[in-house]
């Protein structure tokens, strides 16, 4: 059997303190923005998968008219199962994620997002836009050295982007206004273990800031 050890209280205070000392990693010189799943079927309560989602969408409307307006790289993914063996395990565990068909409108990016014909759309399979596609070799091909991620939800698909972001070696930034889950507990436990160790939580003011300096 294993063994369990406890601490004292003062102990994981202090341990709990030095976890969290990090130094932020900024926004680089050309960062491109990750926007996750803004799609209908997360973006409409009516489906089993979505949630009320209107002040995630505005704020990432905010964004890409700041990218749009610095010319700088867009990426929008949507999730889309072509056959029935494409992330099989996934979607035994969520059945709902069958709704998610090529022909469906739960699939279609939420219309009112602004999106010009250079922006990246991506299709993927599982929670992270980096697994099984082609982003990391399109962000490269762009210089870009640091990314800013966004979407739905935050617990899942943004998190496990933001997650595989740090591990191909970029600058992740996540503005917590900008991404949304169904749980709101969930979402700021996740912003609180990304700020901790895989990203900068910022606000959205901060990023819209940054690009326009």
């Amino acid at each position: 059997m294993p063994r369990y050890y406890t601490l004292d209280t003062e102990t994981t205070a202090m341990n709990e303190r030095k976890a969290l000392e990090r130094i932020d990693g900024g926004m680089g010189q050309k960062p491109a923005l990750i926007i996750v799943d803004v799609v209908v079927g997360f973006t409409d309560p009516a489906c089993p998968l979505g949630s009320e989602a209107d002040s995630v969408v505005a704020a990432n409307i905010q964004l890409l008219d700041a990218f749009h307006h610095a010319e700088l790289p867009v990426v929008l993914t949507t999730v889309v199962y072509r056959s029935d063996d494409e992330a099989s395990v996934f979607r035994s565990r969520v059945p709902a994620l069958n709704l998610l068909t090529p022909d469906s409108d739960w699939v279609k990016f939420d219309p009112r997002l602004p999106l010009q014909a250079s922006d990246l759309k991506l299709e993927k399979r599982h929670a992270s836009s980096f697994h099984g596609t082609d982003l990391d070799d399109w962000l490269r091909s762009q210089q870009v050295d640091s990314v800013i991620v966004t979407g739905l939800t935050t617990s899942g698909c943004v998190r496990a982007t933001a997650v595989d972001g740090l591990q191909n070696n970029y600058r992740v930034l996540v503005p917590r206004e900008a991404c949304g889950d169904r749980d709101p507990k969930a979402h700021e436990a996740n912003l609180y273990d990304l700020n901790a160790k895989y990203a900068d939580v910022v606000t959205l003011d901060n990023v819209l800031k940054a690009l326009g300096s």
